[in-house]
Parts: C-alpha cells; structure tokens; sequence
C-alpha cells in the first residue's frame, strides 16, 4: 500500500479523440489540480489534423508525453498505451472531455494515499445526479454496474465511471484487451479476480450530449455486457 500524500507521483492518462474544443481546457485544469507530483501522458487516438496541430504545437510544451496513434483504436487501447509508460506510483483515467473535473483529483486518489485499498474509483452516484437529461445514461449505468457486481461479488455504484485509480504496479500488470469502453467492465473483473478492493469516493458530473462531442453508444452498451458476462 502506498503512504504518505506529500511523496506520491501520479500519472493521469488522458486519451484523446477529436477533443480540438476541449484539450485545452482539460490540460489547463489538470495542470492547476493540487497535486504535488504528476505526470501527464496524452495519448491521442488518431484524431483529426485539428486536435493533432494543437497538440504538436501548445499542449506537447505542457505535459510530460504525448503519444500519437497513426489510427483510431478505442479509448481502451489508448489507455494501455498510455498505462504501459506510466512511471508514477498511482495511475489515473482522466477523459479529454470536461465532464469529470481534475480539481477532483486528489478525492479519488484519498483511500490509496491512506493506505486503505490499491483501486479507487470515483463514483458520480454516490450523490444525486443534478442533470435530469442524463437519466437514460444513468439507467443503463446502473444496469451495468448490477450486472457488473453479479459477476464480481464486488458492491460498486458505478462501474463505468471514468476516474479509476491504480497502484500502477496493478493496472500494468494486467491483461487488458478490450479497445474500446469495455475497458471499464474488463479492468473491474481482472482487479477483483486479483483479489483487490475497490474503494468508491463520490465526484460531480457534468454529462455532455452527443451532439457536444459524447463518443459512447448503445454498441458500446452491448459489449459491456459481453465483456460482463465473459470475464
């Protein structure tokens, strides 16, 4: 178990897909997120040359690494490009959107820096959802997570959250294979199979819409089961 706040390095992995409205919003507020040693990695997943030549150009000066896939893979594989050069003690999903916010960021990673688990995740209903338009994502959420914990034995209210922390000896030891969201259902199984707790903290939410730039669908939907039942 990793101890002691002040001492943690933390790597925030953040894919990156035709995010040219939002990267530099997201970099700016990871950057400002308390948090005394971090390492950020962008890996951009064969985005649009608009996002690419505001990466190359402002954001690459800013961050640790970012990493270029030639082609779009899925969230999945850019994550495990991204968890595979992580050197931090804790490793963390941010998405390039804005709907999870970095200040955060030090809430989610609280029970691992205690000592009291090596998996945490940020849970957006552990609180009341504030946006009614979400509820039909917010129903096949849970009907995930439900079915997720059937699977699992574990007691999580949102499995398919994006803020999920490791102790990075964890996530990169792990064989993941899911490219796209089924990443979230497929990690979740192979940490509790490990044996591992995962500790829930509550986060806020701000969901965007399709039409914003949302990239989960109910394809998406389908493999997660898939992948549920599977695992």
């Amino acid at each position: 178990m990793i101890t002691g706040k002040s001492s943690i390095t933390v790597s925030i992995i953040i894919p990156c897909f035709k995010e040219k409205n939002n990267i530099r919003d997201i970099i700016g507020k990871v950057l400002a997120a308390p948090l005394a040693n971090k390492e950020i990695i962008v890996v951009d997943d064969g985005s649009t040359p608009e996002t690419l030549d505001i990466l190359r150009k402002e954001i690459e000066p800013l961050v640790t690494k970012v990493i270029y896939h030639e082609k779009n893979k899925g969230k999945g594989a850019a994550l495990r490009t991204g968890f595979a050069v992580a050197t931090g003690d804790v490793v963390i999903v941010q998405d390039a959107d804005l709907e999870y916010d970095p200040m955060e960021i030090p809430t989610v990673l609280a029970p691992i820096e205690r000592g009291e688990t090596d998996v945490a995740y940020g849970s957006r209903f552990l609180i009341k959802p504030k946006n009614k338009g979400y509820i039909l994502n917010y129903i096949a959420n849970r009907f995930l997570t439900v079915l997720s914990n059937l699977k699992t034995g574990l007691r999580l209210t949102d499995m398919q959250t994006c803020y999920k922390a490791f102790r990075r000896e964890i996530i990169q030891s792990l064989n993941l294979q899911e490219n796209r969201f089924g990443f979230d259902p497929e990690v979740t199984a192979l940490v509790a199979k490990r044996g591992h707790n995962i500790v829930e903290v509550p986060i806020s939410y701000n969901p965007r819409t399709f039409k914003e730039g949302k990239k989960i669908g109910w394809r998406d939907g389908l493999r997660a089961i898939y992948v549920i039942l599977k695992n």
